[in-house]
């Protein structure tokens, strides 16, 4: 009789670089992939929308491939534990393998499914292939985890990248009992807000090793010099693609490596992309050893931060309609397409939490929910780096003045322009400051204030005093910046 191994598709939806695929289709034995819609998720981390529509599409391609292979992908919607017990026996599976996952409750989801399923006699093994190295590898010499980025980053950069995983030849089982993906209703309909997204987006692996091979061929030469301005194509958008496990990081840098050799003039700009991985690495680590950073701050003074929780400010800041152009035409790009350049993306966040005092877990739900490579590790380290709360954080006094951010990284506003239409006609002295443009000006732009574009929501100098003070009330004293 051949065993059969359950391969359990978690967040990981490819088949090349799948450690878990490679151990399941040893031995010649049969292997049913299985993708399970568990929507036990504690509390607010329920899949956002923007992650249901990603996932809809990237499960069909997964199938597809899956098919094409040979094999067909299942689809359950339920409790893991009982759907994985049910399946085992209903194919005398002797294993379930899957790719490991690091959200604080993961460990202890597969701690009792490991008990659950030994019950059984039924083998539960989960593998790498999420990160470049697995967490508890890069620790300080005290044995510690690393707080700051730039040692953590030079000690993965001392350790041997192994090198990416063949699809193998498996044995895919026959069991064809399956939900059908549509019938989930993981897209939106009343409105279909993202009507658009196709044509931003290929989700599944195909899509991702596309999108890698055109920013590596066509893009990542510029990457260093002008991966800060918006209205330039040059970043790589793998974020999706690398969050649902369409691409592994593994994939990324050996194809970089690779490139380096073939171009060895793009080294410069390959190495400052690759450590924008390592920060991706580093997120993973810190939620690892610091599993309460999505929710808590990670410096206990912050706890007592003085933030003035107010929902019209939170709404106008969500829609892009707080009088700030740069900051506004991010949050449009956000609702249009499911992503935001990152370089907007700390202006937007700054804004929110310094110059409106709004909590980072406003903007961390908000992001949670609208972006297509909303990530648990990243979003909550990202936010808080931000606020000045995290680990390895920019100082609180670091202040984005969205005017100058919008004339430094638009100076031609074709960003603006773009995603706030109703004051593209400005000219470019006023496009990021709008109300200081005079009568005459505003008039020949087609533009009342107020009315076909919002007053600003607050008076920069203003806001940055009011953040500074809120600071002291935790601190005592500071230094601020200019």
């Amino acid at each position: 009789m051949t065993d059969t191994v359950i391969l359990w598709f978690r967040q990981d939806f490819r088949l090349n670089d799948l450690p878990a695929l490679q151990a399941a289709s040893r031995d010649k034995r049969r292997v049913l992939p299985l993708y399970i819609l568990d929507q036990d998720t504690p509390g607010e981390w329920v899949m956002g929308g923007a992650s249901r529509w990603w996932l809809h599409h990237s499960l069909a391609a997964l199938a597809a491939d899956i098919k094409d292979d040979g094999g067909t992908l299942i689809l359950r919607r339920g409790k893991s534990q009982e759907v994985l017990e049910e399946i085992c026996k209903s194919v005398e599976a002797t294993a379930v393998y899957c790719s490991r996952r690091y959200e604080p409750w993961a460990s202890e989801e597969e701690e009792t499914l490991h008990e659950a399923l030994s019950k059984s006699d039924i083998e539960f093994k989960r593998y790498g292939g999420t990160l470049l190295h697995e967490p508890g590898k890069v620790m300080t010499q005290s044995g510690g985890p690393y707080k700051v980025f730039t040692p953590f980053w030079r000690a993965c950069l001392e350790l041997e990248k192994s090198e990416p995983l063949s699809v193998p030849d498996v044995s895919w089982s026959d069991f064809n009992k399956s939900d059908d993906v549509a019938a989930w209703e993981r897209l939106p309909t009343s409105p279909n807000w993202a009507e658009s997204w196709r044509s931003y987006w290929t989700p599944g692996e195909d899509g991702a090793q596309q999108r890698l091979h055109e920013f590596l061929d066509e893009s990542v030469s510029r990457y260093a010099d002008e991966r800060d301005f918006p209205a330039e194509d040059v970043t790589s958008r793998l974020s999706p693609h690398l969050h649902h496990g369409e691409l592994s990081p593994r994939q990324v840098w050996a194809m970089c490596e690779q490139k380096k050799l073939e171009t060895p003039a793009s080294e410069k700009a390959i190495r400052k992309f690759q450590a924008e991985i390592g920060w991706r690495e580093f997120s993973y680590h810190l939620l690892h050893f610091f599993p309460e950073i999505p929710e808590k701050a990670f410096k206990e003074n912050f706890a007592s931060f003085p933030w003035q929780p107010d929902r019209q400010r939170l709404e106008r800041w969500q829609k892009g309609q707080t009088g700030y152009p740069i900051v506004d035409a991010g949050m449009r790009e956000l609702w249009a397409t499911g992503t935001m350049h990152n370089r907007i993306r700390m202006v937007v966040a700054s804004f929110l939490c310094k110059h409106l005092l709004q909590h980072w877990r406003s903007g961390e739900d908000w992001f949670w929910d609208t972006l297509v490579d909303a990530d648990m590790a990243s979003n909550g380290c990202s936010w808080q780096w931000v606020a000045g709360s995290g680990a390895d954080a920019a100082p609180y006094f670091r202040i984005f003045n969205p005017i100058t951010q919008g004339e430094k990284f638009d100076k031609k506003g074709d960003y603006v322009r773009q995603w706030v239409p109703e004051i593209a006609k400005l000219p470019n002295k006023y496009l990021h400051k709008p109300w200081e443009a005079s009568d005459e000006v505003l008039d020949e732009a087609k533009i009342k204030l107020g009315t076909d574009y919002p007053e600003p929501i607050v008076d920069h100098k203003e806001a940055r005093q009011a953040a500074l003070d809120a600071y002291e009330e935790i601190k005592g004293s500071s230094t601020p910046s200019s």
